[in-house]
């Protein structure tokens, strides 16, 4: 099952976007995209990095909220050139849903981002990558991985199961 949100990230003279989908397993980021604006391109691009990084699976359950950038006809036709995708919506205004995607964006907030924010996008796309890569996914802690970054969760989950048919 994969999560996706849409937050917004202050540069200078503005802001821009990031949409991020979250494998809830090991809570890994497997797909995000930045952009200068929150619409249905933004959101498709993290989706085809997810569905790429993650070799094509199959059957996947993809969760999101009803922002306009995942209920259009753009997205929708995204989702289904995934094989045998199906996308889940949160209930109107309940952001509980969606508690794994929204608790990566406090994260990146509190722990990472500037308190001013970025001078501009493309300085904004460079420290999400570092925060991402070089620090979420294989550094920090995470209290539902039994305090295991996300890569390392999902190498002992693979490790144990090539190991268990020796």
């Amino acid at each position: 099952m994969w999560t996706s949100d849409v937050t917004y990230v202050r540069i200078k003279g503005g802001w821009c976007y990031l949409a991020v989908v979250i494998d809830l397993f090991a809570r890994r980021v497997v797909g995000f995209s930045v952009s200068d604006s929150p619409d249905s391109f933004l959101t498709a691009s993290a989706l085809q990095m997810a569905y790429q990084t993650r070799l094509k699976p199959s059957g996947v359950l993809f969760h999101s909220d009803q922002g306009t950038h995942y209920t259009s006809k753009q997205f929708a036709q995204s989702v289904a050139d995934c094989t045998q995708m199906k996308q889940s919506m949160s209930r109107k205004g309940n952001c509980w849903d969606n508690a794994p995607t929204e608790r990566f964006f406090r994260s990146f907030k509190t722990e990472w981002m500037p308190k001013g924010g970025y001078e501009n996008i493309t300085e904004a796309k460079q420290d999400i990558c570092d925060y991402i890569w070089g620090y979420y996914q294989t550094v920090r802690p995470h209290r539902f991985n039994n305090y295991l970054p996300p890569v390392e969760k999902e190498k002992r989950y693979f490790n144990q199961n090539l190991l268990s048919g020796v």
